[in-house]
């Protein structure tokens, strides 16, 4: 495959297999890889479930190498350099202020089209330069780095907490023992 093309495949031990290169079913697998009510191995089985369209007939050694692809694919081919960064934005958290900013740069409601590659939703979400999103993560990224903020960011932000702040996510177990305790205090 030359630089021009968009993978609508992965090849996986001898054989090329068949992927789902919409951009919402790699937000699915995304969203799955944040949800704390899967286990590790869950997550991947679910992510290689999605992407891989005939998944269920896959033999099972070509799990690991079938997941190191995926990993390539959603990377789109670039490898992180420096280690995990700071986490500045959740997709699914952001996506009402993520959608209208790649909706800008394609110059379409995205969500509209029957289809869109997920290279193609990067490419844009990349390109998304002055919005209300880059805000937000610029705004993250200071507090998160301890830097002072200027007024009017801390204006936007006491104004915008909701919309600002990366809400940690829990399990239904943690969840029902905060309401626990929350109720013993009452």
């Amino acid at each position: 495959m030359n630089a021009w093309e968009l993978p609508q495949q992965l090849r996986v031990g001898e054989q090329e297999w068949k992927i789902r290169s919409d951009f919402r079913a790699v937000l699915d697998i995304l969203n799955f890889f944040n949800d704390p009510e899967y286990e590790e191995d869950e997550k991947w089985w679910i992510c290689l479930d999605i992407l891989y369209e005939d998944f269920q007939r896959m033999p099972q050694e070509l799990w690991l190498e079938a997941a190191q692809q995926a990993i390539a694919f959603i990377d789109m081919g670039t490898k992180e350099k420096n280690g995990p960064k700071p986490r500045l934005m959740d997709w699914e958290q952001d996506a009402p202020i993520i959608i209208p900013s790649v909706n800008r740069v394609i110059g379409k409601e995205i969500r509209a089209l029957p289809y869109l590659h997920w290279w193609t939703f990067m490419g844009a979400y990349m390109e998304i330069g002055e919005s209300l999103f880059s805000q937000v993560v610029s705004l993250r990224k200071k507090r998160t780095q301890k830097k002072k903020l200027e007024k009017w960011e801390r204006e936007f932000y006491r104004e915008n907490k909701e919309l600002c702040d990366l809400k940690k996510k829990y399990t239904k177990a943690e969840e029902e023992e905060q309401k626990r305790l929350k109720a013993l205090l009452e």
